[in-house]
Formats: C-alpha cells, structure tokens, sequence
C-alpha cells in the first residue's frame, strides 16, 4: 500500500542526543580533572554508573521506564510539566540526583567533595543545554518529505525536557503535522496504545504510515506490534537477534529516502533487508 505518512523518533533519530550527551560529560569531567585531579573517562564511567543505581531505586523509577526517560536526561531534567504525580515526585528528587550521582561518581575514586559534586551537578546540566546537536542530514531528508506526507513526531520523555530539545532546533516543529510526547500521552513506546493514540490523530491506518527510529525496543518493536512498517537506524552497524526484526535497516538519516520513494511507488509488502 503507498505511504501516506512518515513518523520519526526524535532522539538520536533527527537530534544526535547520544553526541550531546558525550560532549557534555567530556566538558564536565575535565572540569573535575582541573579541580580534583581525576581521570575524565573514569569519571563519567562512575557517574554513569552511580545515576543509573540512584535512578532505579527511586519510587517513579517504574513510571520513567514506561513513559522512556533514562537516567542522563535526569540528569538535567526538570520534569516541571506533565499531569502525572510521578512527575511532581520527579521534580523534587531531581536537584539532589544531579548533586549525589556525581558526588558519589567523585567518591568512587577517592574524592569526598560533596560541593564540587553539586557544582558538576549544575555544570553537567548546563553543558548539555549548550550542545541542541543534530544529523548533517536531517534536515535535508525532512525538506525532502515535507509536503509529499503527513509528518508524525513520537517520541518518548518527560514532556518540558522534549519541548526544550525541541526548542533548541526551533526549525524542526515546523515539519510535523503533529508531535507526540510519551509523558503526555501517559505511556511510551513500545506501548500499542501510543501508536495508536498516533494513527487516530493522523485519521489513518496501520499500513498507511512507516516508522523511522533507532531503538529497537521501542520505535521497531511498537510499530511492528500494530502491523506498521518500519526503517530502524542502525548507527553503530550492531548485530541484532531475530527477536526483533525490522523491515528495513540503514546505518543513517539519509538512507531512508530511496526506501521511501520506492514503498511509494510500489504496492509490494515491504521485505527485510
């Protein structure tokens, strides 16, 4: 069936968050070898490690796995809007989650300096706001199907820290006939309903739409579950199981764009590649 409408993850889909992110923790961290005298890579290992630990212990750690928020967007998240009680609890433990994951990252290699911690804490925050990174082709491939179809962004996380990614590439809304955010739905992909709740808004059938992401588990797998073809962005070229398979693979952006115009031609079922 011809394509009617294309639908795309945001992160590290159209924005190159897993870039922002790295950069930030290297500013940071070289920040804290000035300061204290650490090694910057063993650093961010024990900070990725202890906010992953303080963030699974936390009473809404069940809700942000739901609704698709990890623990390094917690770490300069303000979870200020979303209707969800989580999210005020969110809101609350944030300031002391940003503080305490680096403190302890500083304490596992021997510095006890609860203030630098809170510092870097801030600073790591602030570094990541500085860096709203996107692919050399995003925009490229979203001139390319503007106007050709109906345009869905679905991306899961908290509903202010989206729209500020979204905010800091002010370009890319303009794309989309409608933008889905988990937090604001109320459940995260891979959840059917979500897919769901996104078809009715484009008044449109399964067959009619493809999804465009990198993560398996959630923008594959959900798709998938509703009978909707998918593209999966590979960007690290990793060996998948058959647990869950795409209908098609890339290794970037812009490779989607021959699969696109032929689905759009063709009536053919899509095939694996």
């Amino acid at each position: 069936m011809t394509l009617k409408a294309i639908w795309f993850d945001l992160d590290d889909t159209l924005l190159w968050d897993e870039r922002s992110v790295e950069e930030a923790f290297t500013a940071t961290c070289e920040e804290a070898a000035r300061r204290a005298g650490v090694e910057p890579k063993e650093l961010e290992a024990a900070v990725r490690r202890e906010a992953r630990a303080l963030y699974e212990a936390h009473e809404a750690f069940p809700f942000t796995k739901m609704i698709g928020i990890n623990p390094f967007e917690g770490l300069w998240a303000n979870f200020t809007s979303g209707h969800q009680e989580e999210f005020r609890k969110l809101e609350q433990f944030a300031p002391a989650y940003r503080s305490a994951s680096w403190t302890k990252g500083l304490a596992a290699l021997g510095v006890d300096d609860p203030e630098l911690g809170r510092e870097l804490g801030e600073r790591f925050a602030a570094e990541r706001r500085k860096r709203p990174l996107v692919y050399e082709e995003t925009f490229r491939v979203l001139d390319a199907l503007k106007g050709q179809y109906k345009l869905l962004l679905l991306t899961n996380g908290s509903p202010d820290l989206q729209k500020e990614k979204l905010a800091g590439v002010p370009d890319i809304p303009g794309y989309f006939d409608h933008i889905v955010i988990s937090g604001e739905f109320g459940e995260g992909k891979p959840a059917a309903s979500i897919f769901r709740h996104a078809l009715s808004l484009l008044d449109l059938a399964a067959e009619d739409c493809i999804m465009i992401g990198d993560k398996l588990t959630t923008d594959i797998l959900g798709s998938g579950s509703i009978g909707m073809r998918n593209i999966w962005i590979n960007h690290h070229q990793v060996q998948r199981s058959d647990e869950i398979v795409p209908a098609y693979e890339v290794s970037r952006l812009q490779e989607i764009l021959p699969i696109i115009a032929s689905l759009s031609t063709s009536d053919l079922p899509a095939a694996s590649r």
